[in-house]
């Protein structure tokens, strides 16, 4: 093969991955093309420069695979542009600081097999948040935190051993705190109002849906659907919303953006930077996971990444301030009719799937 020969097929590979995720379809080797846009602008950015070495401005070849290798770099950047740290927030920063409207969140998967914990609890020490969300926690993980959760009064363990496990402290008051399995007995979802420190209300919704991969889940289906389950729960809420947790997606999937439209959420990493949480043992395979949502009453203080703990997941830690005054400054565009019939398409797809399976097993 000739080196433009070759040239061309690592462009060629660069507009196949492109358009991968615009196919309509929830199979998980479709849909792990959503996670790589990062490394997929690199990529296509490098197959630019690589083929003008051997660019002939004489054939109109060259001139066609060169518009169509732009198109697609320019496609990836809009797409990831967002997530650049321009400044330009979709969450606001703090404008009136209230101690007694703010409290700091710190959610972390802690990757079930690892036997570290001393450096998750160095790091919680260190940042001394007023909530804490820990995935993939088993027994042993809730015994080997037990010391951390002492010091936090209210309280939601739901201890695992599929990599689902969830933990939940927290120095606000909980009232009416849920444990809801919305799409699968054995992956659990929590939901509590938390009461801040001055008197006012907020719903908080904490997820680990699995993620489309065959050793976990063949399609994005069951992802999908709990997404969008608790997109119209935020929806529907009355008080202000926080969503946090592993989503198992890409904030700029197509998958997250609707249930972002769907339940009126902003996302906090908007304008702030990609501060990508998986995977934390590679340098060049990252991107965000683990991801933070909010209602437009909030104000963000603080958003950073905790310390490696040994997980493939980095810590993700925020601070917030209800600032609902300020609330229309920032007020998310409607959803609109076709994002939420979609929404409840992808409901209606799995409880039609689930149907099937049950009479299958009867």
């Amino acid at each position: 093969m000739t080196l433009k020969g070759f040239l061309q097929v690592f462009g060629v590979i660069a507009v196949v991955m492109t358009l991968v995720p615009l196919i309509a379809a929830d199979f998980w080797w479709i849909r792990i093309f959503d996670y790589l846009h990062i490394q997929l602008t690199l990529l296509t950015l490098t197959a630019i420069a690589a083929y003008f070495i051997r660019f002939d401005i004489k054939r109109a070849e060259d001139y066609i695979f060169m518009v169509v290798l732009l198109a697609c770099f320019l496609f990836q950047v809009v797409k990831i542009y967002p997530y650049f740290p321009h400044g330009n927030y979709e969450v606001g920063e703090v404008a009136e600081e209230n101690f007694s409207n703010k409290f700091s969140l710190y959610t972390a998967n802690v990757l079930q097999e690892n036997e570290n914990p001393g450096l998750i609890i160095a790091d919680i020490k260190k940042q001394n948040p007023d909530v804490l969300l820990f995935t993939e926690t088993n027994t042993r993980w809730k015994d080997d935190l037990a010391s951390i959760a002492d010091t936090y009064p209210y309280k939601v363990e739901i201890p695992l051993d599929n990599t689902y496990g969830m933990l939940f402290y927290s120095r606000l008051k909980l009232k009416n705190p849920q444990i809801r399995y919305l799409v699968d007995d054995s992956i659990p979802s929590i939901h509590s109002v938390l009461e801040l420190r001055s008197g006012k209300e907020i719903m908080f919704h904490a997820i680990h849906p699995t993620p489309p991969m065959p050793q976990h889940n063949p399609s994005s289906t069951d992802r999908d659907t709990e997404m969008m389950k608790i997109a119209f729960m935020a929806r529907d809420s009355e008080i202000p919303v926080v969503v946090a947790g592993d989503f198992n997606d890409v904030a700029w999937s197509a998958t997250t953006a609707l249930f972002q439209n769907v339940a009126g959420l902003l996302n906090t990493r908007i304008g702030r930077g990609f501060y990508n949480t998986f995977d934390a043992t590679s340098v060049i395979m990252r991107w965000s996971l683990d991801h933070v949502f909010v209602t437009e009453e909030f104000r963000v203080v603080d958003f950073n990444l905790g310390s490696d703990i040994d997980s493939d997941h980095y810590p993700l830690y925020i601070e917030l301030n209800l600032e609902p005054d300020k609330a229309e400054e920032q007020r998310p565009i409607p959803a609109t009719e076709d994002e939420i019939e979609n929404a409840r398409q992808q409901i209606e797809k799995f409880e039609e799937k689930s149907r099937e399976d049950a009479k299958e097993k009867e």
